[in-house]
Parts: C-alpha cells; sequence; structure tokens
C-alpha cells in the first residue's frame, strides 16, 4: 500500500514537472502573452489588450541556456516587435519597428522619412498634440537624419505624439527582441475608480473583491478577442 502511494505520489509530480516544463519551453521559446500597459500604441493596441507574441520568428531563446534557434527571417519594417527596455533590460515593450540596420531615419515636423521616403502611416497611426518641437531636447516631432547601426532596428509607438521610443533613447538591440506581436488574445478595460486594497484596513479586501468580481465582465472589450495585429 505504501509503495503503491509512493509510485502514485511520483507520477503526480512527474507530470506536474512535465506540464511545467512544456508551458515554461511554450513561453520562452514559441509564443508568450503580454499585457498593454500604456498608450503609446494606440489605437492599434490600447492599454489591457493581452498581445500573443510569436516567439520562433526572430530565432527563439533555448530556455536555460544563453543560445538561440535560427531566426527564420529578422525584424522587418511595419512589424510589430516585443522587446526588453535597452534602459533596464527588464521591461517588456511594445513598439512598431520602422526602420532596419543601415537605414536612415529622418523625422520632419511630425512625418517620418526612411531613406529619404515618407514611410505610410499604419492604419491606426495619430498625432494629437498639434504643437511641434523643434529642439533637440524633445526630439518627437524633429529627429535626425540617424543612420541605424548594425544589430539594431528603430522602434517607434502608433501614438506617435504619446510614444517614449527610439527618438529618445536610441534603437533596439536584436538580442533585446522576444517576438512578433500577431493578435490580441483578449482585453479588459482599465477602471481608474475601482478600490484599492489597503493593509492598514483588511475591511477593503472584501470590499475590492466584490468590487472587482461584480464590474470585471463589463470591462472585457469583447470585439477584440482573437483579433489580428498589424
Amino acid at each position: 500500500m505504501r509503495k503503491r502511494l509512493l509510485s502514485d505520489t511520483f507520477g503526480y509530480f512527474k507530470a506536474l514537472f512535465l506540464a511545467v516544463l512544456i508551458a515554461l519551453v511554450i513561453k520562452t521559446s514559441i509564443a508568450e502573452a503580454y499585457l498593454v500597459p500604456t498608450p503609446s500604441m494606440e489605437g492599434t493596441l490600447l492599454v489591457g489588450d493581452f498581445v500573443v507574441a510569436n516567439k520562433f520568428i526572430y530565432g527563439a531563446k533555448i530556455p536555460f541556456t544563453g543560445f538561440r534557434f535560427p531566426a527564420i527571417r529578422p525584424p522587418r519594417q511595419g512589424d510589430i516587435i516585443t522587446f526588453k527596455f535597452p534602459g533596464d533590460l527588464k521591461t517588456d515593450y511594445v513598439k512598431r519597428c520602422v526602420a532596419t540596420e543601415g537605414q536612415i531615419v529622418e523625422i520632419r515636423n511630425k512625418v517620418l522619412y526612411i531613406d529619404g521616403l515618407a514611410f505610410p502611416d499604419p492604419e491606426f497611426c495619430k498625432h494629437l498634440d498639434n504643437r511641434i518641437f523643434t529642439g533637440r531636447e524633445i526630439p518627437r516631432d524633429n529627429f535626425g537624419p540617424y543612420r541605424v547601426p548594425p544589430g539594431m532596428v528603430f522602434a517607434m509607438g502608433d501614438n506617435r505624439d504619446n510614444s517614449y521610443d527610439s527618438r529618445f533613447w536610441g534603437p533596439v538591440a536584436l538580442d533585446l527582441i522576444e517576438g512578433r506581436a500577431m493578435l490580441i488574445q483578449w482585453s479588459i478595460a482599465p477602471d481608474e475608480g475601482a478600490p484599492g486594497i489597503d493593509l492598514a484596513d483588511l475591511g477593503t479586501i472584501p470590499k475590492t473583491v466584490w468590487y472587482t468580481a461584480t464590474h470585471f465582465a463589463g470591462r472585457i472589450r469583447w470585439d477584440r478577442f482573437l483579433r489580428k495585429v498589424s
């Protein structure tokens, strides 16, 4: 009886280990969902979108090693990419690749030029601020010309006047790019009126749980389920 119990327990933990391992391999090497936390890609992507990125296309990382699988292809102009922010190498960013290595980026009065040609705005690209900054201190509306270094790409948000991107902190190294955004898995709208939990007042915990349970369904953007990202 004891031997059978040990065998069943071992089998349970073996199955659990394999399930976790498979999930980890999928997350690190094949696909992963990223939460969009800022409006920098609005209205292509909205705050609260969970975006599924194809991690295999650019050469997925091999778990527990510093190596990658061979890339199917490198990032191209127009790809929406997920990557680690060069400033801290930890925070996940989602932006659009507008130029690759060797290309010359220039912005003149909000118009983006790549190699001297106007870069066509994505479908939902927008400018919300009529002001035009001309000084080097604020490179939002006038930038460059700047040649993208080898092994790098230039990334910008589609919400051009409200995006902290390569105009401000420079290009993205290919090694930091994790995947190409392919579709919106699901989406939930932010709720600025939601109550918070105050550990000094334990009564806020059931209030917050109840509020979340009764308002959650109304916050889901049902029309964005499995929407293709482009």
